[in-house]
C-alpha cells in the first residue's frame, strides 16, 4: 500500500468526528508538562499533540476516550493507520508520543496500566542522508538571481544553510540578532531549544553581508522585524517557502527536485565537512547532536562512496 502524504493524511484525520472536550483537556494538561519538564521544541509538542488528537477523534469516546484507551483499540487503532498508509516512520512517531503519555497518565495516578506496552515499534530501515556533490552544491548556489532583492535574499540563504548545516526550521525563524558579523559567528537555537554557535565562512558572510545591505530594506519596506531573513512586506519566511525555493532553484541548477530537500543541505554540510577530515566530536557541535551515535551515521556515508570509488576504479573491484 502506498503511503500517504502529509496532506493527504491531514485530510483523513479531518473526516473523522471532532475532538471531545474532556480529550482535548487531558491532551493539552500532558502537554504542559512535556513542556515544563522536557523543554521539547515546539515542533515535537505540535506532533505529538497532532498524534494524540488523531487516536482520540478515531476514539470517539470509545473506551472512556484517549485516557481510558485500552491495547485493543491501540491494536486497531494502528492497523487502521496501517491499512490508510501511515509510515512505518510516523507510526513510530506516532508510539513515541502515546508511550509519553501513558508515562504521564501513570506518574499522575491516573491509571494503573500501559496499554501501549505490547505494541511494538515499527521496524524502521537505516536510510543514509543524501548529498549532493560538492559541484551540484556550487551550481544550486549559483542559481538565484542576485540583481534582484529576493535572489539575493534566496543566495544568502543557501549560503547560510550549506555554511553551517541549518536545518529549515532553525533558518526560516533566524533572528537578526543571532548573527554576528563581525566575529563571522552564528548562533542557531536548535532541537531541544540548545543553543550552539556555528562559524559563518567567508563566503557566507560576503553574501549575508550584502542582503543585508541591498536587499533586506527593500523587503522591510519601512517596517520593523526581528527576523533575519524577509519576504516582502516584512514577515518571515515559513519553512514550506523555504522548501519551495530551495527545490526551484535546485531545478534551475539542473538538480532533480524530487532528490533534493533543504535537509539535504545539512546533509551535503555535514559529509562535505568529513571528506575533507573534519573531526566527529566538532561535527557533532556543529549539527546541534546530544548525542554522538547520531552524527555517526555520517561515517558511514563516507564509507559508501569509498565501497562506489572501490568498484569502479579498482582492477579487480
Amino acid at each position: 500500500m502506498e503511503t500517504r502524504t502529509p496532506a493527504e493524511r491531514r485530510r483523513l484525520v479531518m473526516s473523522l468526528p471532532p475532538l471531545r472536550p474532556a480529550d482535548a483537556d487531558v491532551i493539552a494538561a500532558f502537554l504542559d508538562t512535556t513542556w515544563a519538564e522536557g523543554g521539547l521544541a515546539q515542533a515535537t509538542l505540535d506532533g505529538y499533540r497532532r498524534d494524540l488528537e488523531g487516536l482520540a477523534r478515531w476514539l470517539d469516546g470509545r473506551a472512556g476516550g484517549l485516557a481510558g484507551v485500552g491495547r485493543g483499540e491501540l491494536f486497531d487503532y494502528l492497523a487502521w493507520r496501517t491499512r490508510h498508509g501511515w509510515s512505518a516512520r510516523s507510526n513510530a512517531r506516532w508510539l513515541s508520543a502515546l508511550r509519553g503519555f501513558n508515562a504521564w497518565q501513570l506518574r499522575r495516578g491516573d491509571r494503573e496500566d500501559d496499554p501501549s506496552a505490547d505494541l511494538d515499534s515499527p521496524r524502521l530501515p537505516r536510510l543514509l542522508p543524501r548529498a549532493l556533490a560538492e559541484s551540484q552544491i556550487e551550481a544550486l548556489l549559483r542559481a538565484p538571481d542576485t540583481d534582484d532583492p529576493l535572489g539575493l535574499r534566496d543566495r544568502a540563504m543557501l549560503e547560510l544553510m550549506y555554511a553551517c548545516g541549518l536545518r529549515v526550521s532553525e533558518l526560516a525563524g533566524l533572528p537578526s540578532a543571532a548573527l554576528n558579523l563581525r566575529q563571522g559567528v552564528l548562533r542557531v537555537t536548535g532541537k531541544g531549544s540548545r543553543d550552539r554557535l556555528v562559524p559563518l565562512g567567508e563566503e557566507a558572510r560576503h553574501w549575508v553581508e550584502r542582503y543585508l545591505a541591498e536587499a533586506r530594506p527593500v523587503l522591510l519596506g519601512g517596517r520593523e522585524a526581528g527576523a533575519l531573513f524577509l519576504e516582502p512586506g516584512g514577515t518571515p519566511p515559513t519553512r514550506q517557502a523555504v522548501w519551495r525555493l530551495v527545490k526551484r532553484h535546485a531545478a534551475s541548477a539542473g538538480i532533480d527536485p524530487d532528490r533534493l530537500s533543504p535537509h539535504g543541505l545539512r546533509h551535503s554540510f555535514a559529509t562535505h565537512l568529513l571528506n575533507h577530515g573534519a573531526d566527529l566530536r566538532a561535527l557533532q557541535m556543529l549539527l546541534g547532536h546530544s548525542s554522538l551515535s547520531t552524527t555517526q551515521i555520517y561515517t558511514l556515508v563516507a564509507r559508501e562512496k569509498l565501497k562506489q570509488l572501490v568498484a569502479m576504479h579498482h582492477p579487480r573491484g
